[in-house]
């Protein structure tokens, strides 16, 4: 039960993101364009995560002139970083952007419900990808996560049931490119400096993102009086539940429950989009795509379950 408050706050963190998606969706229904609403959204991440840094690093030399903390001055968590590694991780920070380009501009054109079932098929893309590069055979247990993964989003998007007649097939094609997206991210952003702090890993990444952002969508809701209006509202709810409260709750929990069962509860990402698509939005949601939901969800816990089990019998082996 010790361990019951950090497997809490990865919970809270995966639940945020499932929140996302309906923000985006009101925000579209207020008019606001796809670089304004997810400009919005990094200006407020790339505050907070400042913010946050700019606390850390204050309890830190507190506690390092007081000599309450055991860490010498130059272990990573006092380090200041290079320049060097302030790029690479702004340059990691990049695929978050796309990702969320692809994923939000998915939302114009098909439910908020199927578009975070396309993302989520970054489990089995992540899984072809690795296979590909390594030149390895997906073992049985990932056949079968796999398949588990293609049935329930079959079952999970409508597609048995009503055909695919009433998707706009580039909404599909941007959902799919956002999962593809975020695999690599996920491949990719671990190698980006990891002996950095975690509060200023994610303010370097997230103020690369905004950049790249700027670059792409030139930020004029900053002088044209748009941001003094709701897109405030939005930005702040965007920023602070996809860009603020997730990494911080999982730099909190992750390290103590470990990334098998921080990857289970990431799942629940899912659920929680699905149920603010319907409630909130509205959107129409099915027995047997809430069975596809399911299927989904046990395909992605699968294998963490399995390589939990496996380490345990080890444990008790040895």
């Amino acid at each position: 039960m010790k361990d019951m408050k950090y497997l809490i706050s990865v919970l809270i963190g995966a639940m945020s993101y499932g929140i996302l998606s309906t923000i985006v969706v009101l925000a579209y229904g207020q008019g606001y364009k796809l670089g304004e609403v997810v400009g919005t959204q990094l200006l407020t991440g790339c505050i907070l995560a400042w913010l946050l840094a700019a606390f850390t690093k204050m309890r830190l030399n507190r506690k390092r002139s007081s000599g309450g903390s055991t860490a010498p001055a130059d272990t990573p968590a006092f380090q200041a970083l290079t320049w060097k590694r302030r790029l690479l991780l702004m340059l990691a920070g990049a695929p978050t952007v796309v990702t969320g380009l692809l994923y939000y501009q998915s939302l114009r054109y098909i439910p908020a419900s199927l578009a975070i079932i396309l993302l989520f098929q970054f489990t089995w893309i992540s899984v072809l990808i690795q296979a590909v590069s390594k030149r390895q055979r997906p073992d049985k247990i990932t056949m079968l996560t796999l398949l588990l993964l293609f049935g329930g989003t079959l079952l999970a998007a409508g597609i048995l049931g009503q055909g695919t007649s009433r998707f706009n097939l580039l909404g599909v094609a941007l959902g799919l490119l956002s999962a593809v997206s975020y695999s690599l991210f996920i491949i990719f952003s671990g190698k980006a400096v990891p002996s950095a702090h975690p509060a200023y890993r994610s303010a370097w990444m997230v103020t690369g993102g905004m950049v790249l952002l700027f670059i792409m969508f030139p930020p004029h809701f900053l002088f044209n009086g748009l941001l003094w209006g709701p897109l405030l509202l939005f930005g702040f709810l965007l920023g602070l539940f996809g860009a603020f409260i997730p990494p911080v709750m999982f730099a909190i929990g992750v390290p103590h429950i470990g990334g098998g069962m921080a990857g289970i509860l990431g799942a629940a990402e899912l659920p929680v989009a699905v149920l603010m698509s319907s409630f909130v939005l509205n959107e129409h949601v099915s027995g047997l795509q809430w069975i596809g939901v399911v299927l989904v969800l046990l395909g992605v816990v699968l294998p963490e379950l399995y390589k939990l089990r496996w380490s345990n019998s080890e444990a008790v082996a040895s």
